[in-house]
């Protein structure tokens, strides 16, 4: 290359970089940052980049130790890596070749990190400029994995294998597809199979990570390539080194979605070789075998034939879940802690994010739900994959609570067995919880209490009759001198609460639920914080089961509550407002009764008046409170205008930052809850109010509310855009006066929404949800906007029919386009008519299956409405409309919209009968009762 460095550049460049690695000295390593980030907007900062990078020992005059040096080329590396990732298109094609020329040379180094990033960067090349935009790259890891020379160093074959692992994590797709006339895995797996024979335990082990990509993803070229996989798994089933028998398990586990016929034949082997790795000691080997019974356990076909090994898989998992000496050790015994401040790292907020989709009749379809604090709610997913990345961001808190752990796996395993052995295992289970819930070892008297939980789901109906005899000693637990077997006792008291909550006879209820009730309220006080949380937890799930029932209690609940609110620090107040807004769920108006808000309201003000607006806190307070103002309703409104105007204001100071970072490298996007909360809560509050006090609001806020919504509607964000579209309908239907003057500008963006070629070429299906909220705001906007939606009436028709005539669409989302097609016709029949033949069957279809509402009731007589204008049209579907008229009898009609409908449905009828000479025989093809149902109410 002609390109050269400048010396003093160089120099100033590697002092810069060291200096930005300095933990000793923080104003050195501020300036450094600084000057670094000055350093980007250089034309060949990359040119340098890849120059050190690719540097083994210090160039002339840079007066570094080999130490310091191998620290500047890491810091090079990622800032090479993150100049590829952000901005490729932008690096000149001489930068690009001298990164191209620099990684191979990198994955060869002796330096192990030096390796690992360069296989960071050679995956960020290939990610950002596609498979062929480095063509001779793939072909020089082959041969340096391969050695079919003998000559290439261990290093280069390590370096090799492990970019190549990172190149197909990172590409899998890529290298499925077709592409000049060949797709690259049909090529690479063979060698990928054959390198798991390597003499280096590295390659081998990586080898495998490589293959574990396409596993699962059953594309052609596994499929081909299945049965030289087993035979060499078979073959490093018994290699000597764990991270290989690690990625045989994992690759076990994979292949029982793959190819489950394939492992059928060899249950009986793969039992005792994977109880056998379940008892090493390397815990992450563990983990990964007792991975396999989630993954058989929840396979439809193949769990059946773990029938005759029940017991033997079962005495292992329940092995696996008693804490481990090293585990105890991290834990750090018992401790009162609750006047201590949570540190940061503890401070990921986890509070259960329930996104809304709005369904079919106007309301909310939950979905998602996370669960809060340690609690095992949903066992089977309890796994969290971690992106291998060039710096491990993990400050070394090994805490056995917070990471997937082969206790929680063995646990999670245990369920998805309890669910499909219910019995069976629960006699497995019985002697060792006969021995060990009353252990005087804490550790095997908290693993008994966690297997008792496990099984609660499947095993329920063998463990009610021990439920009496259980439910209080298990209350008793709850002052175990232990913290960890008070935590783990609200858990499983949270599991049987429902047992608890139904009980139909009031002393039963009083002897058991009230107990468990009080038992779990006090434990949310508990001296030790990770007891609170697992309290709060199991609270939050006990309003959740007993529903309604809680109404009785709300007093008490409450003044707990408030008092949490005093106590908690960060982590667990997070939590405390899922508690709040479960009680808020399943109450509902209860809470707006005066000796309740009066309580409630200001405790809740309390937090809002303290947290910030850019703390993240402000995530799970605005989603409670969301909750809040719907079950208080009209109540809410002495609290409404302040909060409603802060919410404009955080939307407002988000976009604003948004628009920033799209313009500045240098800013980092801000984070999206902060819009999708705010978003949410505003809809709550419309939807809460008055129609006049929430007209009130949306047009005197500043700025102006619809504005700032028009740009949401417009977020690259689906999870933006959901929300967006949420509070959209929720305006048209409670404040559409003061929408309409926007609908002009929010329309055209409606439609581009609506357009299903993007989100058909995506992987994943979020995309459906922003989909659903924006057919039912089109739907709530047709009702209201009348014969004013002319103009966009044709190209929402089209949007409709390809959404009702994909079979891709998930079910609930063609219902929702149905309707608002449906409604289109309210006052744009005229329109519609002529294009009947093309939607009418699917129109119907998806009537069948709507449950009785206003919006079903609406969207049949807009479509009436237009088969009336062109009653030949449908000709083809006829019967089933009929039928459709004649079942919808069965809501007796009552509402104004439903009575109307019935006039509609009648003037229909009389249609049919002049265009139809022999009327009556066609109404007798119908099913008996419709024809019943049709004389009864139209004289048919």
């Amino acid at each position: 290359m002609s390109w050269q460095p400048n010396q003093e550049s160089l120099k100033t460049l590697a002092a810069c970089l060291k200096d930005s690695l300095s933990g000793f000295n923080k104003t050195a390593q501020k300036q450094a940052e600084d000057m670094l980030t000055q350093a980007k907007s250089s034309p060949d900062i990359n040119h340098y980049l890849a120059y050190i990078f690719s540097s083994s020992s210090p160039p002339q005059g840079v007066a570094l130790s080999a130490a310091d040096w191998t620290l500047v080329r890491s810091a090079a590396g990622i800032m090479l890596k993150n100049s590829v990732k952000n901005s490729q298109h932008q690096i000149p094609e001489e930068a690009l070749s001298l990164v191209k020329l620099a990684v191979p040379m990198g994955i060869q180094d002796h330096n192990a990190q030096i390796r690992n990033l360069a296989g960071n960067i050679a995956t960020e090349v290939i990610r950002r400029g596609g498979v062929y935009s480095w063509p001779e790259l793939l072909p020089e890891l082959l041969t340096l994995i391969g050695n079919e020379s003998g000559q290439v160093p261990k290093e280069a074959q390590e370096g090799a294998m492990s970019a190549m692992a990172k190149i197909c994590e990172d590409n899998a797709k890529a290298l499925e597809r077709e592409q000049r006339g060949e797709r690259p895995l049909n090529f690479l797996l063979p060698k990928f199979i054959q390198a798991t024979k390597s003499p280096l335990p590295k390659v081998r082990a990586q080898a495998l990570t490589a293959i574990n990509v396409f596993t699962p993803r059953k594309s052609q070229a596994m499929l081909n390539s299945i049965d030289d996989l087993l035979q060499h798994l078979f073959l490093l089933s018994s290699d000597s080194v764990p991270d290989v028998r690690r990625q045989v398990c994992r690759a076990f586990v994979r292949l029982v979605e793959t190819r489950p016929d394939k492992l059928l034949p060899h249950i009986n082997g793969l039992v005792d070789y994977i109880t056998s790795q379940q008892k090493n000691e390397d815990e992450e080997l563990a983990t990964e075998a007792t991975e396999f019974w989630l993954a058989v356990g929840e396979h439809e076909n193949l769990y059946q034939a773990l029938g005759p090994y029940v017991q033997k898989i079962v005495t292992v998992l329940l092995e696996g879940m008693v804490y481990s000496p090293e585990d105890i050790a991290m834990l750090g015994g018992a401790s009162d802690d609750e006047d201590e401040e949570d540190r940061e790292e503890d401070l990921k907020p986890q509070f259960a994010k329930k996104k809304l989709t709005r369904t079919v009749n106007g309301g909310e379809a939950s979905a998602d739900v996370d669960e809060n604090g340690n609690a095992f709610e949903k066992l089977a997913n309890m796994e969290e994959d971690l992106e291998e990345g060039e710096l491990d961001d993990d400050d070394g808190d090994d805490n056995p609570d917070e990471k997937w752990t082969l206790r929680k796996c063995s646990a999670a395993a245990l369920d998805v067995f309890a669910n499909d052995f219910g019995a069976s295992v629960f006699a497995c289970i019985l002697p060792y919880l006969q021995t060990n819930l009353k252990h005087a070892d804490w550790p095997y008297r908290e693993a008994a209490v966690l297997a008792l939980g496990a099984v609660a789901e499947g095993c329920m109906d063998v463990i009610t009759p021990h439920l009496p005899e259980l439910l209080p000693y298990l209350i008793s637990l709850l002052e175990d001198p232990e913290p960890v077997v008070r935590q783990i006792t609200c858990w499983t008291l949270g599991r049987y609460s429902a047992w608890a909550a139904n009980l139909q006879d009031p002393a039963q209820k009083d002897q058991y639920f009230l107990p468990l009730m009080d038992g779990v309220l006090k434990k949310m006080l508990d001296k030790n914080k990770k007891v609170q949380e697992a309290g709060a937890s199991a609270m939050a799930n006990l309003e959740e089961k007993a529903g309604k029932q809680m109404v009785p209690y709300c007093g008490p609940i409450i003044s707990q509550y408030v008092e949490c609110f005093s106590r908690y620090k960060d982590k667990n107040r997070w939590i405390l407002y899922d508690c709040v807004q479960t009680l808020a769920e399943n109450v509902g108006p209860m809470l707006a009764q005066p000796e309740h808000r009066n309580k409630l309201m200001p405790a809740l003000l309390g937090r809002w008046q303290v947290v910030q607006d850019q703390s993240r806190e402000i995530f799970p307070l605005l989603e409670c409170l969301s909750y809040v103002a719907m079950a208080m309703g009209d109540a809410f409104a002495p609290y409404a205008e302040p909060i409603f105007g802060r919410c404009v204001n955080i939307i407002h100071q988000n976009l604003e930052q948004v628009m920033v970072a799209n313009s500045n490298v240098n800013f980092e996007q801000p984070d999206k809850d902060f819009l999708v909360t705010s978003l949410d809560l505003l809809s709550a509050i419309i939807q809460a109010l008055e129609s006049e006090k929430a007209a009130k609001l949306a047009a005197t806020s500043q700025p102006a509310l619809f504005e700032l919504m028009t740009f949401c509607l417009d977020d690259p964000t689906d999870e933006v855009q959901q929300s967006a579209y949420a509070l959209l309908g929720d305006c048209a239907k409670y404040v559409f006066d003061q929408l309409k003057p926007f609908l002009p500008t929010i329309l055209p963006i409606l439609m581009k929404r609506l357009d299903l070629d993007d989100i058909l070429d995506e992987e994943i299906d979020s995309g459906f949800s922003v989909v659903n909220n924006a057919c039912w705001s089109a739907g709530e906007i047709a009702v209201r906007y009348e014969n004013q939606l002319a103009p966009y009436v044709s190209e929402l028709l089209q949007r409709c029919v390809d959404i009702i005539t994909n079979p891709r669409v998930p079910k609930g989302v063609t219902e929702n386009a149905a309707i608002a097609l449906g409604r289109f016709g309210l006052f744009n029949s005229e329109a519609l008519a002529p294009y009947l033949p093309r939607f009418a069957e699917e129109f119907l279809a998806a009537m069948d299956e709507v449950e009785p509402s206003e919006e079903k009731a609406t969207a049949l007589k807009g479509f009436s409405l237009t088969v009336a204008r062109n009653p030949q049209a449908i000709e083809k579907v006829l019967l089933h409309y009929f039928t459709t008229i004649a079942r919808y009898q069965e809501l007796r009609l009552r509402t104004p919209a439903k009575s109307d409908l019935h006039g509609v449905f009648q003037n229909v009828i009389g249609i049919y009968r002049q265009l139809i000479p022999q009327f009556g025989e066609f109404v007798g093809r119908l099913a008996p009762n419709d024809q019943e149902s049709l004389k009864a109410y139209y004289a048919a």
